[in-house]
């Protein structure tokens, strides 16, 4: 399961898909309505961060424990395949998330590179405490634009989610923790429906102004489109620095990727994403497992756009193997297009 053949890297490298396919650039630049002139890959951010969030928010809602070791090795499997940031395990209750109640055996146990970060999210002070004993260098916590999800969600209220990830980031400042902020239900709300940009950039900037270096804007459940994201975006960065933000889009509906490019287009030069395809969504909302953009398909398309590519040290071959190990663990089919091109390829 985990071997990728020659092949399939052969054709899967930068440097061969621009010598097999010179055409490839220019069609997907008409197939945009943009001429060859005006749009270069100098378009889009030349450092483009990858967040992996598989381990923890691919697995947070499945039924059946994993096993500790599968997740640890699923872990290292990333950080071999060169992502610079592999979001490890979230610190929450086992009431509230039984899945996750090995949370301090992982963060001990995965064998962490020097180049690689690995946060995790910490609701609460408690939470905070727990991870920094654990080992954890960076964390992370999590509010929601819709009042309603955020109290179905984490059981509280917005600004009595504020007051906690405050208390948290006082507590992180004081050990010279970084803390990234997440943003739910940015583009929609299954409880609320759409949400307004201005709420959107208002919580970015509560979240930044408290001490987030850096906020992730969330389309929850992937109802946005490259319009909506435009709209919610320019609103935000009126209020929060360009290089302070980042997304992290569902493809529920389809809409992941071009939203993904709609937000480099901005600046937004980071983006969470998850290998394959086995990721639910929280309390009574819960989608089936192709929600969420897979690590090699967006990997691929940054080939070919340009954002993703030579010198960045990821190894497409390798996500793909992680994503082979994880769907076998869980016995799924893989949702991923390039993991079923591979295959294809393959038989």
């Amino acid at each position: 399961m985990g071997n990728v053949p020659d092949t399939v890297k052969h054709c899967l490298s930068y440097e061969q898909l621009v010598q097999d396919y010179p055409w490839l650039r220019r069609w997907l630049l008409e197939e945009k309505g943009v001429s060859h002139n005006t749009c270069t890959r100098q378009e889009y951010p030349k450092f483009v961060k990858v967040v992996e969030v598989g381990p923890r928010d691919g697995l947070q809602n499945e039924k059946e424990i994993v096993p500790t070791g599968v997740k640890i090795h699923l872990i290292d499997m990333l950080s071999e395949a060169g992502l610079p940031v592999i979001e490890a395990t979230s610190f929450v209750s086992s009431k509230w998330v039984p899945q996750l109640a090995d949370h301090t055996d992982v963060l001990r146990g995965i064998q962490k590179k020097p180049h690689v970060r690995y946060p995790v999210l910490t609701p609460n002070i408690q939470g905070f405490h727990n991870a920094v004993a654990a080992g954890a260098a960076e964390v992370a916590v999590f509010a929601s634009v819709s009042e309603t999800f955020s109290k179905k969600n984490i059981n509280c209220s917005i600004d009595e989610s504020m007051l906690r990830f405050q208390e948290v980031i006082n507590a992180a400042k004081e050990q010279k923790i970084p803390v990234r902020g997440y943003i739910s239900c940015a583009l929609g709300c299954p409880y609320e429906g759409q949400m307004e940009p201005s709420k959107v950039a208002e919580l970015a900037k509560r979240l930044y102004g408290m001490g987030c270096y850096e906020i992730s804007l969330g389309d929850t459940i992937g109802v946005g489109t490259p319009g909506s994201m435009l709209k919610m975006l320019q609103k935000v960065m009126k209020e929060v620095p360009v290089n302070a933000l980042a997304v992290h889009c569902h493809d529920t509906y389809g809409q992941a990727l071009p939203n993904i490019l709609t937000a480099l287009q901005q600046g937004r030069g980071a983006f969470g994403n998850l290998i394959q395809a086995f990721h639910k969504l929280p309390t009574e909302i819960k989608k089936d497992l192709s929600n969420l953009i897979k690590t090699e398909d967006l990997r691929y398309t940054g080939l070919i756009y340009g954002f993703l590519g030579r010198g960045d040290g990821v190894n497409l071959a390798k996500v793909m193997e992680a994503g082979d190990f994880i769907c076998y663990a869980l016995q799924r089919k893989t949702n991923s297009k390039v993991a079923q091109a591979k295959y294809k390829t393959v038989l």
